[in-house]
């Protein structure tokens, strides 16, 4: 720890272009031009290759998201910067300032990303014509755009948190370097019996679910928009998991409870994000169930390649604010010289109850990030359930009552799993906060769920059970001499 003269600032001045103020309006009118012409020029791209069926290819997939892209990456500086000309003020707050520069960051390392695979899209066509439909396969573009999406991420929350790691002071306040994760358990007996289930439950909730993503991708009867989102909800597990279970067992194994400070702020934003993605791509299962069986000669139109992939896109876009304005608001906040988490991994409730400043900013995004990006996608699969018992309510027949139903029982078993515990985290301010009820429901929704969900869906899913044995055969078969 560190005891320095810290400034606190809450707004900063940009300056912008050196123009004379009688060229302010000139410059105004261009810059507002080129913004439009910008922003409408690559929403037409964005319709064209949509509407038109003749640009279904992966070049012109991946323009389309650069287009998207290039909206977003103007968007986030012209109108601040049409808006302090227009005002003459020239003044940015704290918050605005790191928001801005994360999204900069952001969507500049997008489009790079974004054009690199544009490059390897049309060396593979010039270069490997004749398997350019394999290569390129639709799994293969996706899967680069999503990349692209977490590198970016990665890349532009790392600049963002190391900046908002720095203050500029003339109080005095403490900085520290480090976190102590206390764990479950402070009790030295209990530590290897710890370390040894949860590396199991671990170790299961990867293999299971990474079985889950390879069935889906070699079995040409899961290629449907259910199994598409399932394979990027086992993805999203894998990931929410690998985010602090790792962490614990390495503090388990070597008896250090340390984390750095950046670390800490690292995994609030992973786990807020991946945990995040997990909440609204169940919504996303839930309103392709209610397609499914209420408007069941629609589904093909309303369920398509390119609008599951969207939806897909947006749910990676949305979590990402929780998950960013929690970290940048904790990276903002002073903590005291006691600096012990009562937890296995960093969490927002722990810290609040670590700061010395005030935490009532925090509380209030507590409550209205979990009102809109936790409730929303629960009322979002409350109100499709509704319509489908509604809907299979009037089926005369028993059979057709029960297959309609069986399609939604193991989404439906991992949503009460996940809200159940979801809950008792994060629906309630800081001031309510309780040790041993916020461990108990970590542990089911951080460990015990992802585990829960390749048996929940492989189980209970014909279709499921028959891919995974194929892929266990021709993996048998292919290890066999």
């Amino acid at each position: 720890m560190e005891r320095d003269n810290k400034t606190s600032v809450s707004e900063f001045f940009l300056l912008g272009l050196p123009i004379r103020p009688q060229q302010q309006v000139l410059f105004y009118i261009l810059f507002l031009s080129m913004y439009l012409i910008t922003l409408f020029g690559n929403l037409l791209i964005i319709l064209l290759i949509r509407l038109d069926s003749h640009l279904r290819t992966p070049m012109y997939f991946f323009l389309n998201h650069l287009a998207f892209t290039d909206v977003c990456f103007s968007s986030v500086t012209t109108p601040k910067m049409l808006l302090n000309m227009q005002t003459r003020s020239q003044t940015i707050t704290y918050n605005g300032c790191i928001s801005q520069m994360y999204f900069f960051i952001f969507f500049t390392d997008l489009d790079s990303f974004l054009l690199t695979a544009m490059a390897y899209d049309r060396y593979v066509a010039i270069c490997h014509p004749l398997h350019y439909t394999t290569v390129m396969s639709q799994n293969l573009c996706i899967l680069l755009v999503v990349g692209s999406w977490i590198f970016s991420c990665a890349s532009s929350l790392t600049h963002t948190l190391l900046l908002a790691r720095l203050h500029m002071g003339q109080e005095n306040k403490t900085s520290i370097s480090e976190f102590i994760l206390l764990g479950l358990s402070e009790q030295p007996d209990h530590q290897r019996l710890l370390f040894g289930l949860f590396l199991a439950m671990y170790l299961i909730t990867v293999v299971g679910n990474l079985l889950i993503i390879l069935a889906i991708g070699f079995d040409s009867h899961l290629q449907s928009p259910m199994y598409f989102f399932l394979a990027n909800l086992s993805f999203a597990d894998i990931c929410f998991t690998s985010a602090s279970i790792p962490k614990m067992l390495v503090n388990i194994d070597t008896q250090d409870q340390t984390i750095s400070y950046v670390g800490c702020i690292t995994q609030l934003y992973f786990l807020l994000a991946f945990g995040g993605l997990d909440n609204l791509l169940l919504a996303a299962m839930a309103y392709d169930r209610y397609v499914a069986i209420c408007r069941p000669l629609h589904y093909a139109t309303i369920m398509s390649s390119q609008h599951c992939v969207l939806m897909l896109s947006i749910c990676w876009a949305l979590t990402n604010i929780p998950a960013l304005t929690h970290s940048i608001l904790m990276a903002h906040l002073d903590f005291c010289t006691h600096h012990a988490i009562p937890h296995f991994y960093c969490d927002i409730s722990p810290l609040l109850k670590l700061a010395c400043s005030d935490t009532r900013l925090n509380e209030l995004m507590v409550i209205i990030m979990g009102a809109i990006f936790l409730t929303l996608p629960l009322a979002l699969i409350v109100l499709s359930y509704a319509h489908i018992t509604s809907a299979i309510r009037s089926f005369s027949s028993l059979e057709g009552r029960w297959k309609a139903f069986s399609t939604c029982g193991s989404h439906l078993t991992v949503v009460l799993l996940f809200y159940g515990s979801l809950m008792g985290v994060y629906l309630f301010p800081a001031s309510s906060y309780s040790v041993q009820r916020e461990s108990t429901a970590s542990v089911l929704y951080m460990v015990v769920t992802p585990m829960m969900n390749p048996f929940i869906y492989s189980l209970r899913n014909r279709d499921m059970k028959g891919a995974l044995g194929r892929l266990l055969s021709n993996g048998k078969t292919l290890s066999s001499p």
